[in-house]
C-alpha cells in the first residue's frame, strides 16, 4: 500500500489537487493507495496535550495509513522558504521510530515561485533521513503551480505529467525492492 500525504491544511489547496493526481497515477499502476489530507486533521491536534493523548480518530484516520504503508509519498508546498508547520506537527505526532523506520519515501514539491519547493523537499529529506526512512531519489518539482493545473485540478503539462508517472512507477519498484529489508530479511 502507498500512502500519499497532502502536506498542508490550506482549504482548496493546489497541494491536495496534486496529491489526488499522484493517488490516481499510483492506482493506475495497480497499487492500493490511501490519501492523507492534513486539512482534515482534528483541531484538537493543536492542543499541547495532544502529544500525550491523540485526539479521537487520529490513530485510525492519520496514524494507521502511515504505519500500514509500504511507502509514503509526501506532496508539499513551499511556504516562506520551507514546508508548512502543519506537516511538521503531523510528523511529530506519529510514533517514533516505527512510523518511518526503513519506510520508502518519495517527494513532490510545488510552489507559486520558480523553486518548485526544492528547499522544503530538501528539509523533509533531512527529517526523514533522521527518522531512518529510505529516500527515493526521483523527486518532482512543480514551479509556477498556478499555471500547471487546469480548472479541474489536473496537471496540464504532458512532460510534467510524464515525470510524475515515471516517479510513481519507479517508486513502486523501489518499494518492492526494499520489501525484504523492511521485513527483516537477509539484507535487514
Amino acid at each position: 500500500m502507498i500512502t500519499v500525504i497532502a502536506g498542508t491544511n490550506r482549504e482548496g489547496s493546489n497541494t491536495l489537487k496534486v496529491a489526488k493526481a499522484v493517488v490516481a497515477m499510483h492506482r493506475d499502476l495497480g497499487a492500493e493507495v490511501t490519501l492523507v489530507n492534513l486539512a482534515e486533521l482534528p483541531p484538537a491536534i493543536l492542543s499541547p496535550g495532544a502529544y500525550a493523548e491523540k485526539p479521537e480518530g487520529f490513530a485510525e484516520a492519520f496514524q494507521k495509513p502511515v504505519l500500514d504503508a509500504d511507502g509514503v509519498v509526501i506532496v508539499t508546498p513551499e511556504y516562506n522558504g520551507g514546508f508548512p508547520g502543519v506537516l511538521k506537527l503531523f510528523i511529530d505526532m506519529l510514533p517514533f521510530p516505527e512510523s518511518f523506520e526503513k519506510r520508502p519515501t518519495a517527494y513532490v514539491g510545488l510552489s507559486a515561485g520558480s523553486g518548485g519547493a526544492l528547499r522544503p523537499v530538501e528539509q523533509l529529506q533531512m527529517i526523514f533521513g533522521y527518522r531512518n526512512a529510505f529516500d527515493f531519489n526521483r523527486r518532482v518539482f512543480m514551479p509556477g503551480i498556478g499555471d500547471l493545473l487546469d480548472d479541474s485540478g489536473a496537471v496540464k503539462d504532458d512532460e510534467l505529467r510524464g515525470r510524475l508517472q515515471e516517479q510513481a512507477k519507479g517508486f513502486q519498484e523501489f518499494v518492492a525492492a526494499l520489501r525484504p529489508v523492511r521485513e527483516g530479511g537477509a539484507h535487514g
